[in-house]
């Protein structure tokens, strides 16, 4: 698997991602599974944070969280780093605890990317970038956010993922 292309619809606007499936295969594979399944159609961006990044693919329009499959091994240390425009994986404190939920970076995060393995060290797995719709990356990272079921930098007006597929299929 090398590189695959993606359409993510949102409300804002449409964004061409270009995913690299020989620096982050697994994490490539894992994505796509979820695509091609339609789980993060009708899904929000529910944390932005402006110089940041948009994290989305894990909750519903209601803030409800959708039940995601197993974590996947960290591929941080893969030599791509979180520079703006770039695709990675949420997670939790734990370095493999990667399901669904992925952020988009809105400015160059060097302090997420991999340093060791460590649990400090881990860092973020990038598995990708956009190529095409950074003005729309640029009108959702400006939106208003407020707090909403016990979440915080949650967009006051939802920015929801109508689909994702897959381009080069």
């Amino acid at each position: 698997m090398s590189t695959t292309r993606i359409l993510m619809k949102t409300t804002f606007g449409d964004l061409t991602l270009s995913l690299d499936g020989e620096k982050a295969p697994k994490t490539v594979e894992n994505f796509l599974n979820y695509v091609r399944s339609g789980f993060y159609d009708g899904t929000i961006f529910h944390r932005v944070i402006d110089n940041f990044m948009i994290q989305g693919g894990g909750f519903d329009s209601d803030m409800q969280q959708k039940p995601a499959e197993a974590p996947i091994e960290n591929e941080a240390d893969n030599g791509l780093t979180n520079d703006r425009g770039t695709i990675a994986m949420a997670r939790t404190t734990d370095p493999h605890s990667a399901t669904a939920q992925f952020f988009i970076n809105v400015g160059n995060n060097d302090f997420l990317n991999h340093t060791g393995k460590t649990m400090q060290g881990w860092g973020y797995a990038v598995f990708g970038a956009v190529t095409e719709g950074d003005a729309v990356l640029d009108k959702i990272r400006d939106v208003k956010t407020g707090n909403k079921a016990g979440h915080q930098d949650v967009p006051v007006e939802a920015v929801i993922i109508e689909s994702i597929t897959v381009l080069d299929d």
